[in-house]
């Protein structure tokens, strides 16, 4: 069944009332009729099924059949902090990273960054980061949909960390020296309900002042095994063994 996030305005009792692009697709891409069946999901994270019962113009009334227990999102919160890469990187990042579970995403001003954030043009791009966001939550059945911010400092990025139970952050350097062992062992202390964030570099990595300050805040510095990998691939390749950590090993 088709997956729509909504705000908890649009649940009251047992109606669910669905306007704008949802009902849109509802009613012209899907062509759902009268009795059709969708998933929608509050913004707790709840997952309720609902029956159409009427379309107008406007918008799309749904009947709440029964609310369902779900288990879609990882065991740990993971926020993915990226350096600003070019191009469109940081939209596949999001996209692919949300598939995979990632619970908030911190773009950040690098040293190395070579986009330079233009506030004025910005808002339309962290809506967009938003929409990308939601169609990946909507695809991949889960539960919410991340939080983005829009790109912050590196300062910020320093005072938010204070805010996880743990920090890394991929340093090729160390990856060069054959470091393989920080990143394991960081996920054998974890236990579910804790907090990660994961910083990474854009494409020229990140300056050793950088790394030194982040470490200085907490952040363990982490080879993501013999190869070098791209900023846009790294953070796939930590949710990946994130999942096969806790899920897939069934750690408890």
């Amino acid at each position: 069944m088709q997956r729509y996030f909504l705000s908890n305005s649009q649940f009251q009792d047992d109606t669910i009332t669905i306007g704008g692009e949802d009902a849109h697709h509802i009613a012209r891409v899907m062509r759902m009729e009268e009795g059709s069946q969708v998933y929608c999901c509050n913004e707790e994270g709840k997952t309720a099924v609902a029956e159409i019962t009427n379309f107008t113009n406007e918008a799309v009334t749904l009947h709440i059949v029964k609310w369902i227990e779900e288990s879609k999102e990882l065991p740990i919160q993971v926020s993915i902090a990226s350096g600003l890469p070019k191009g469109d990187k940081l939209e596949l990042i999001i996209q692919k990273a949300t598939e995979l579970g990632a619970h908030r995403f911190v773009p950040f001003n690098a040293a190395r960054s070579i986009v330079k954030w233009d506030e004025k043009k910005g808002i339309k791009k962290v809506e967009r980061w938003g929409k990308i966001a939601k169609e990946a939550a909507e695809q991949s059945h889960r539960s919410v949909v991340p939080t983005i911010l829009k790109p912050v400092s590196f300062d910020f990025l320093l005072k938010e960390s204070k805010n996880y139970d743990y920090k890394i952050v991929a340093y090729e350097e160390v990856a060069k020296t054959g470091e393989m062992s920080r990143f394991a062992n960081v996920l054998t202390n974890m236990k579910p309900g804790e907090s990660i964030l994961v910083a990474f570099g854009p494409e020229g990595g990140l300056t050793e002042k950088e790394i030194v300050l982040l470490e200085e805040y907490g952040f363990i510095a982490c080879g993501l095994g013999p190869r070098i990998l791209r900023t846009e691939t790294a953070p796939l390749y930590v949710l990946s063994a994130i999942s096969y950590h806790f899920e897939l090993q069934g750690v408890k």
